[in-house]
């Protein structure tokens, strides 16, 4: 049976590298009997296509951050929330405004006024958006929702779907954009001074301003028509579902919904480092957190790559029996045993520059192995994503603060990954969060031994063929490197082990064929889903 499979993805395949994207570029190459649409949350839409994509593979740009449905606009393109130019870029001078209208109407999609019917409903709705979003939810139980938290993602999604189905006939982005909305928000958080008072903040017009220009951005995926296909793919709880909930609302078509990394765990975590007041960053997680609980309970099933993040979605409200952990997984052909250790002790480390691989912890722990090691060195292979040049910049200075610059490089993208690993004694990887990463699961293909930090699948992946020690701990990162640079044997054991594991467990075919049994039961009428307890593991 052939499928039209609509892929969603943001930020990733096929306009960028890494881990996801090797995961989409596997999942798609491993099913050329079925059509890909590869709908791709972007910035401006005019990214290149960097992945060399198959003749059953399309790909349709959703521009996130440029002029709305497309329009040219003169004052220049809009950053994304994590970009240097976040903050001036979402001054009201900067703003695209509309004219603000009598009684807040605004133009649809052809340029005509809307009814003030369609205008009193989209007061209504977004009124009801922003109550939503800024009322906290009750401390989820252990058993993945609190009494007040499952009507609350039910209400949340009538909302959502009201203001998809506005924005099929009038003008989604011209409505978020006129005065009124950030009038209702300074009322929403009026009528909540006390609980800003008791935390020692007060809203600004400039912070509902920058909060409804966010929230319009975000909301653009609902604007125009949705995709489709026999099954939606989302490769990301969050924005990128709201082209399935979208499809699935209009056409009844099924949804699938994998999670690498937890969205709503790293949208807290990055949250961290914007420029934000506090008011728009409560605005935007609570928009993020109901979301992804909307996410979780609508989609027909939810297939997280590791045991820890199916506990994560569990939590958030998910239904267990509406879960398949599936492996990521890697060719053995392209990854064989490294084979002769390098002359020097060598750490070595692949992935992208990025707060989020925390390289500051490896490089502080790198600087006390070489004061037990001093011919030590630290290769990190892997490229800088537009916005972390400041984080590189960042780590270099570290490493020259630290004295260990000239052991350190930063060798940049290779073409072929085999030879990151191949260039280490021991593999690394610091970061504080993860999915199930290639990283780990290539070098241990590769027979290197690996210390990693626990976070995500990690400890799953490793199981005892490696060592697994706590994320921002320089300390216990080294004592691991030292112990297995100082043992020979231990590092030939380990990485043996590690392999066999490997091609046992993770492989690419073994993924793929999982998945092709997943898109055949989504979208076979009467299919009996297999039970969560008998999900194959990948």
């Amino acid at each position: 049976m052939t499928l039209d499979i609509t892929l969603v993805t943001e930020g990733t395949y096929p306009h960028s590298y890494g881990g996801v994207s090797v995961w989409c570029d596997q999942l798609v190459r491993g099913m050329p009997e079925h059509s890909f649409q590869v709908r791709a949350l972007t910035t401006t839409g005019t990214e290149p296509v960097v992945w060399d994509l198959p003749g059953h593979v399309t790909s349709e740009p959703i521009p996130m951050w440029g002029p709305p449905n497309g329009r040219p606009s003169s004052r220049g393109r809009h950053a994304s929330p994590g970009g240097r130019r976040a903050v001036r870029n979402l001054l009201p001078s900067s703003r695209l405004w509309l004219p603000s209208s009598p009684r807040g109407r605004h133009a649809s999609p052809g340029g005509r006024q809307v009814s003030r019917s369609d205008a009193r409903r989209f007061e209504r709705l977004c009124r009801g958006f922003l109550h939503a979003i800024l009322t906290p939810s009750d401390p989820v139980s252990s058993q993945g929702s609190s009494p007040r938290n499952v009507p609350e993602a039910e209400v949340f999604q009538r909302i959502l779907r009201g203001l998809f189905e506005y924005g099929q006939t009038a003008d989604l982005s011209a409505a978020l954009r006129t005065e009124a909305p950030v009038r209702w928000l300074m009322d929403a958080w009026n009528a909540r001074a006390a609980e800003f008072d008791r935390i020692g903040t007060r809203p600004t017009v400039h912070d509902a301003l920058t909060a409804i220009d966010l929230l319009e951005h975000l909301l653009r995926p609902l604007q125009g028509p949705p995709p489709r296909a026999d099954l939606t793919h989302a490769v990301s709880n969050g924005i990128p579902i709201l082209p399935g909930l979208a499809a699935k609302w209009t056409y009844g078509t099924p949804l699938c919904l994998t999670e690498h990394g937890i969205y709503l765990r790293e949208r807290y975590i990055g949250m961290r480092r914007t420029p934000y007041a506090w008011p728009v960053k409560s605005v935007l997680l609570g928009f993020i957190r109901l979301l992804c609980c909307v996410g979780y309970r609508t989609a027909d099933l939810l297939t997280p790559c590791n045991l820890y993040n199916q506990r994560w979605e569990a939590r958030c409200g998910a239904d267990p029996d509406s879960m398949e952990t599936v492996y990521n997984g890697v060719d053995p052909a392209r990854f064989p045993a490294a084979g002769a250790e390098p002359a020097a002790p060598t750490i070595s480390w692949a992935g992208r520059v990025d707060p989020i691989k925390d390289l500051e912890t490896l490089i502080r722990a790198f600087a006390l192995v070489r004061e037990e090691v001093p011919d030590a060195r630290l290769r990190l292979f892997g490229g800088t994503p537009t916005g972390c040049e400041r984080y590189h910049a960042r780590c270099e200075a570290l490493a020259e603060d630290l004295g260990v610059a000239g052991h350190t490089t930063f060798e940049g993208r290779i073409d072929d990954v085999h030879d990151a690993y191949a260039a280490g004694t021991v593999v690394a990887l610091s970061s504080i969060s993860e999915g199930f990463p290639y990283t780990l699961i290539e070098a241990m293909t590769c027979g290197r031994v690996t210390v990693a930090t626990d976070v995500g699948g990690v400890r799953e992946a490793v199981a005892d063929t490696g060592l697994v020690v706590p994320p921002r701990s320089p300390r216990e990162m080294a004592d691991a490197c030292l112990r297995l640079l100082g043992d020979e044997v231990s590092r030939r054991r380990l990485g043996h082990a590690a392999r066999d594991r490997a091609l046992e467990l993770f492989t690419v075919d073994r993924a793929v064929d999982t998945f092709r049994g997943i898109y055949t039961d989504l979208t076979t009428p009467g299919a009996e889903r297999r039970p969560a307890s008998e999900a194959r593991l990948a």
